[in-house]
């Protein structure tokens, strides 16, 4: 039994960034469903868990870069949705008769994305490497998300496991002399009894790719064009808060802007925490980005530490082509024992633990629509940002837009993972929020993936050499089309 499960492990880790074989998510718990069909749910809860572990370790692994203890504690816990997820799998295989057998074709993914949506948002919520995310390049698919979500991918992907589970194990009704166990079962018999079930994912994969293929096809109708300039700074993680490369980080980024302004953008981006310093506090490197969106005569959205009344912020500030500070959003969902400690006014001493003699950041409240007035545009261009890993949190992203964002901006440091497969990882949440919302997404991170999506989730352009979009020194100018 063991080792199907660890089948399994492997085939979801080859369906998630960087190994990209998403097909291999569509079989990827059949292997876990042959090992724990006939076993006690508490066996099945143990077989399910160590699934679970085996793969957030293999596909989070890049977290080692931050926190070894802290990886392994979170996939500790995250395994845990696997193990609820087999233990009702295993309850309800027991109880197989015919008609059962077809009600699980919904019932099981039913319960997987209950438990992902739980797993989204229970303490904070961490919605990574959700199934579906394993889909973000195959757009026909993935369209359904602008009314089903990311769980909706999920359970159509979790519903193909189930049904070719079925095809090659079978089912026999309990009234038929099986005495309540499953048994495989052959020819004509076994054809009718996965009729229903195979009807119905025809009738569901039909109408998934019906409709996605439907919305690809449509013509796109967009209000405003937009150009837009990345800077990816590629600044090392381990030099971003060392005050004697402050002139070197801050020569580069005026480097790469004076480059991209050539290209005549309405707009130039620097990625999360670009500015290396407290915006407005440290006054000569706030008076140089300021003096240089006014000498380019191009707005530049920056991502910034502010300080407000001993409140620390993670922020993004939008500067106007006359270098005067037009708003501010503060990020609002902030990176648990990374930017605050839960529960540390309670326990003082957990915090210095974590976070040692640095500050915490406190939570903005108001989801900012940022106003930028676009040559040939009336009336002005409205837009949200998301900082570091909102874009995790589709609730966030439909707040902004609902509040009247025509596209979203997200900034982010993903210099902390190395060389894996997590800022594809994380790009792949950018592509789900984009076609939730239909609107384009714009990624700017200090080292990759910095990149252009559409409203219909394709990826069209992106900082880059030959080789990869990460640890590349650069800048991207595009168009944005908005609706």
């Amino acid at each position: 039994m063991m080792p199907l499960a660890i089948l399994s492990s492997l085939f979801l880790i080859l369906s998630f960034p960087n190994f990209n074989l998403s097909f291999c998510a569509f079989i990827a718990f059949v292997p876990l469903f042959f090992a724990i069909q006939n076993i006690p749910p508490k066996k099945a809860f143990f077989i399910s868990y160590i699934t679970g572990f085996i793969f957030y370790i293999g596909t989070l692994y890049w977290l080692y870069h931050v926190t070894i203890i802290g990886l392994i504690i979170l996939c500790l816990y995250l395994a845990l949705y696997f193990g609820i997820f087999g233990y009702i799998f295993s309850l309800h295989a027991s109880r197989f008769t015919l008609h059962a057998a077809r009600c699980t074709l919904c019932a099981m993914p039913l319960v997987w994305i209950i438990l992902e949506y739980i797993k989204s948002h229970l303490f904070t919520g961490f919605g990574w490497a959700l199934l579906g995310y394993s889909q973000y390049k195959n757009l026909p698919l993935i369209q359904i998300a602008d009314f089903s979500g990311a769980y909706g991918v999920s359970f159509v992907v979790m519903l193909v496991n189930i049904l070719v589970w079925k095809l090659l194990a079978g089912t026999r009704d309990k009234g038929q002399g099986t005495g309540g166990k499953l048994k495989p079962m052959h020819g004509f018999s076994f054809s009718l009894s996965l009729v229903p079930c195979l009807s119905s994912l025809v009738v569901i994969i039909f109408f998934t790719y019906g409709y996605g293929y439907f919305r690809l096809s449509e013509k796109m109708l967009f209000k405003n064009a937009m150009k837009v300039s990345v800077i990816q700074g590629n600044i090392p993680q381990e030099l971003k808060w060392d005050p004697d490369v402050q002139d070197m980080i801050m020569e580069k980024y005026i480097a790469l802007t004076r480059m991209s302004a050539l290209d005549k953008p309405d707009l130039i981006i620097w990625p999360e925490t670009s500015f290396p310093g407290f915006f407005e506090i440290d006054k000569e490197i706030t008076d140089r980005v300021l003096g240089l969106a006014n000498d380019i005569e191009i707005p530049i959205l920056t991502g910034v530490n502010t300080e407000e009344d001993e409140r620390y912020f993670n922020s993004a500030v939008l500067i106007s082509d006359k270098g005067k500070v037009l708003d501010k959003y503060n990020k609002i969902h902030l990176v648990p024992f990374g930017e605050y400690v839960p529960f540390s006014g309670r326990f003082p001493a957990l915090h210095k633990l974590v976070l040692g003699e640095l500050g915490e950041f406190t939570p903005g409240k108001d989801f900012k629509i940022f106003k930028l007035q676009v040559a040939g545009s009336r009336p002005q261009v409205e837009f949200g940002t998301l900082i570091c890993f909102e874009d995790l949190f589709s609730e966030i992203s439909r707040k902004f837009v609902r509040n009247g964002a025509k596209f979203l901006i997200v900034i982010t440091n993903d210099a902390w993972y190395g060389r894996s497969g997590a800022a594809y990882q994380h790009a792949a949440c950018s592509v789900f929020r984009a076609i939730e919302n239909r609107v384009p997404v714009v990624r700017c991170a200090n080292t990759g993936y910095s990149c252009f999506i559409d409203s219909r989730g394709r990826i069209y352009d992106s900082v880059q050499d030959k080789k990869s979009h990460l640890f590349v020194t650069g800048y991207k100018t595009s168009t944005i089309y908005i609706p």
